[in-house]
């Protein structure tokens, strides 16, 4: 297995400014090479205090090229539905070079509706709007005088400069939050999938997982693809302390997805079917059910141990990213947890 981190700003500027977050958020990015971790994630989000302070990842990935070696960089996940493809593929482009390689880029459809209306852009176009920007910059990082003539865009011949610094392109991964289609389809072109599974039952999970890896196999691609997991996480050696600052620290994030997810009561997409549900679920989702479902990792270093067994034995050998910045936690939290995790959980998994 592989660990590296997600960092998600899931603060209000009550709670910390935009210049205190990305300080911080450097710093532990600094430590996770220092610690052995195997990536630095970060997502793309808007208007809330649910990742809003990120609404590009790649500025923020740059900075940590500039601060590190060897640990890689991942988007997780740009959102091709509000960046033109020559844009998105050239900035891209620009931090496989500027971090000589280190560069995995994660692809999201986005969920959020208010996301969509302030773009103004129909949920209901999400899907082709995905695919067709994940194309086109496929063919602009591997190609030479492309030519597209899309449905939302046409343009070209254009050679794209400067070429990525791997080849053809970097590592493409796709964010499949709920439908087995999209996971299916990232299988059949050989990208991996980036999966939430805290909003997913297990089955399900191992469901999509499964037609994810059958897809990728029937498809001739080598090994079994690579898979992402997010998960919120807090460590302590004292337990009652893992169990209450942990519980604090997720509902603190929990509040907010709430409050990012609300329109979702009043959204209705084909795009996003099932989707209608998910302020409804979020609301009746407790911490003590995501401790009992192991859908968050907090505890002492032996529990979460056991955790990321638990998910192993469930999802197979793949990569988790944990999450050691859940709600407004104070910095030398978030660097405790993650020497806890890299001192006794990382060996364990070696």
């Amino acid at each position: 297995m592989k660990f590296g981190i997600n960092l998600a700003p899931n603060v209000t500027p009550e709670e910390k400014s935009g210049g205190q977050v990305f300080a911080e958020f450097l710093e532990l990015a600094e430590l996770a090479e220092k610690l052995g971790f195997e990536h630095v994630k970060t997502v793309e989000h808007y208007f809330t205090s649910y990742g809003g302070y990120s609404p590009d990842p790649v500025t923020f990935l740059a900075a940590v090229a500039a601060r590190t070696e060897r640990i890689r960089l991942v988007t997780g996940a740009v959102l091709p539905a509000f960046t033109h493809p020559l844009k998105l593929a050239g900035k891209l482009a620009m931090l496989d070079n500027i971090s000589r390689g280190r560069l995995e880029v994660g692809f999201g459809r986005a969920f959020l509706p208010d996301e969509f209306a302030a773009f103004q852009i129909s949920m209901d176009e999400s899907r082709p709007r995905f695919d067709e920007g994940v194309e086109a910059c496929r063919r602009l990082w591997a190609e030479e005088n492309v030519v597209w003539d899309g449905q939302f865009y046409q343009f070209g011949p254009v050679t794209m400069l400067p070429r990525p610094f791997q080849e053809p392109h970097p590592p493409i991964l796709v964010a499949t939050a709920r439908t087995p289609e999209s996971a299916e389809a990232a299988g059949v072109a050989g990208y991996g999938v980036m999966m939430v599974p805290s909003i997913n039952k297990v089955e399900k999970v191992q469901d999509m997982l499964a037609l994810y890896r059958k897809a990728y196999a029937g498809a001739g691609h080598p090994g079994e693809g690579q898979v992402h997991m997010t998960y919120n996480t807090y460590l302590s050696e004292d337990p009652e302390q893992a169990r209450t600052l942990g519980k604090e620290y997720a509902e603190n994030t929990h509040e907010k997805l709430l409050s990012a997810v609300t329109s979702w009561a009043t959204t209705r997409s084909e795009q996003y079917r099932g989707y209608e549900q998910i302020a409804q679920k979020a609301k009746s989702s407790s911490f003590e059910d995501q401790i009992r479902e192991t859908k968050v990792l907090v505890g002492t270093p032996d529990e979460v141990v056991d955790q990321v067994r638990q998910i192993r034995e469930w999802f197979g050998e793949i990569t988790i990213s944990l999450q050691p910045t859940a709600g407004n936690m104070p910095l030398e939290e978030s660097v405790r947890t993650m020497r806890l995790f890299a001192e006794h959980v990382l060996p364990r998994f070696a």
